[in-house]
Parts: structure tokens; sequence; C-alpha cells
């Protein structure tokens, strides 16, 4: 036991050690800076457009549901603050991304100086293992997780250069790690992780800086996932799998399944602020990190033994029936 232990004290003195750096770092004032976000309904967004705001950005909050009165975009409304600007914005969608780009053009105070921040936060959660899942379903996924985010990266770009600043993506460990069930999800946040780090590459000569946000699980204080959706999503899936299927993986399997993917509902952190922190640190930061990883120690341990130690050993601790 001397091995395991001696690893998760060096590694949670590394995690300590990397944020008493961080806030030792010069911070850039907020002050005349804006930043847009995606994805301001509720979640990380909804809280990270509140805390940009209060740290002087002005912050351009997108929301899915904005023109129809959702309850997050309006509660950003009613700060009726000049800083706080509520937009629509479908990132699926190329009019409604084109259109949120025009609006800023028009009301940042100097366009030509650009857009200091973009935050790609948008996203969607789902389960099912691979023989269950529709192509229907990781198209859905993928193209609000991954296409949403080049989209939107595309289009805002221009206005990043200007202005040499910052593009946040939030990914998640399961952007650098496989987890059973989740392939829908992971693979839209492996390949956010996959363009963003193409893009750090080649905005270096314009001084851009790419960063991205990996955090572990933050489901309960998100809601990303809920136990209405899980039974909306676990019908669709029984149902639109063949005979041969369900016959061998059986009824009483798939019930068990979703059963414990409904007890992750009220798992993981319940706190957002270590992920709101390293997303604040990232923009105002004079040198933040490529890489964030707001997790518990535990979680950062296992990020690092599933990115680094062979397959065949990281799948035999940690992946039921795996053997070397």
């Amino acid at each position: 036991m001397r091995g395991p232990a001696v690893l998760l004290a060096l590694g949670a003195a590394l995690c300590l050690a990397r944020r008493l750096l961080q806030r030792l770092c010069r911070a850039l004032p907020a002050e005349g800076k804006a930043v847009l976000i995606t994805g301001c309904d509720k979640g990380f967004g909804h809280a990270l457009a509140k805390q940009l705001h209060a740290k002087g950005f002005t912050v351009f909050a997108g929301c899915l549901l904005a023109d129809k009165d959702g309850d997050g975009a309006r509660e950003l409304k009613d700060m009726k603050s000049d800083r706080m600007k509520v937009l629509q914005m479908n990132v699926c969608c190329d009019q409604e991304v084109a259109q949120a780009v025009d609006y800023v053009k028009m009301t940042l105070k100097d366009p030509e100086e650009g857009l200091w921040g973009l935050v790609n936060n948008a996203g969607v959660s789902t389960f099912g293992e691979v023989e269950f899942t529709s192509l229907d379903n990781y198209k859905e996924v993928t193209n609000i997780n991954l296409w949403g985010t080049v989209r939107v990266t595309k289009a805002f770009l221009p206005l990043i250069r200007r202005a040499k600043g910052r593009v946040v993506n939030i990914t998640s460990m399961l952007g650098r790690m496989a987890s059973p069930s989740r392939s829908c999800y992971c693979i839209s946040k492996y390949g956010v992780a996959a363009f963003s780090d193409c893009l750090r590459q080649e905005m270096y000569r314009w001084g851009v800086k790419v960063i991205l946000i990996e955090p572990s699980n933050f489901v309960a204080a998100t809601g990303i996932l809920t136990e209405d959706s899980i039974d909306k999503q676990a019908e669709v899936l029984w149902s639109g799998a063949s005979n041969t299927v369900q016959e061998d993986y059986g009824r009483e399997y798939f019930t068990r399944h979703v059963a414990l993917m409904k007890s992750f509902v009220n798992s993981g952190l319940k706190d957002m602020s270590l992920v709101l922190n390293d997303i604040t640190n990232a923009l105002i930061s004079a040198h933040p990190n490529n890489r964030y990883n707001p997790m518990e120690t535990y979680w950062w341990m296992r990020l690092q033994v599933m990115t680094h130690l062979p397959t065949a050993i990281a799948d035999w601790l940690y992946v039921p029936g795996a053997t070397l």
C-alpha cells in the first residue's frame, strides 16, 4: 500500500502547488474586456456569466432559450446591467451564430480591438452502451458538443485574434479517458480536446491562448443528467435495439444499467466554484495553464493513470472484467 499512498500524496501536493502558483500569477484587469459564453441557460454557463460580470467583464451570454423567455435567460436579463448582454444562440444553427457575431460587433465599444474571450460551454450529456446507441444519437450529441464548439470558434476567432485574447473550451475528464456507456459523450469531448490542441498550436503566432477546462463529475451541480431524462433516454435505447441485442443483454441487465445511471444524478461535486474559478483564471491570468483539471484528487490520480500507464494495466485497475 506504500506505493499508492506515496503517489496519492504526491498528486495532492502537485494539485496544491499548481493552485498556489496560479494565485501568485499577475491577474489582468477585467474592466473593459468582453467575453462571450455559450450555454448560459443553466449550469456552468449561467453561473459563470454572473461571476465574470461581478469581476467587471462585459458578458455576452448566449442562451438557447433566450427567444422563448427561458428561466436562465430571463434571470440574466433581470440584472438590468449594461455589461450583461443576453442573446439568442443555438450553437447548432449557422444563422443564429452569424447573428450573434453581428450583435457582438455592433455592441462592442470598439470592435476593431476585438473580443477578449470566448468560452465554449454549451453541451449535453447522454448514456448508452454502443450496441444500444443509434447513429442519430451519436450525431446529435456530437453536433452540439463538438461541431457547435467548432462552429462558434470559427465565427468569433477573427474578433479574438484582434484582441490577442483567449478561447476557453469546456471539455471533461472524459475527453481524455474513456468510460463504458458514455461513448457518445466521450467521442464529442475527445474531439473538442483535439480541436483545441490543433487550434492552440495555430494561434501561438497570433498571441491567442487556447485553454481547455477538464472537469470531473459535476452532475449534481449542473443537472446535465436528471432521472427524467435518463428514463426518456432508456426508453429510446431499449425500443431502438434489435431483437438480438435485447435477447443477448436481457431486460434485467438493462434495468440494472439504467438504475446505475440514475444513481449518478446526485453524484459528484455540488459546488461549481472549482470550475468557475479555473475558467476565470484562464481568462484573467497573465500566464494561464493550457489545461485545467477542476476535480477531486482521486479523479486527478485516475486521469493520470488512464492517460500515462499502458492501456492494459490502466483498464485492469479500473474497468470491471478487464484482464491482463
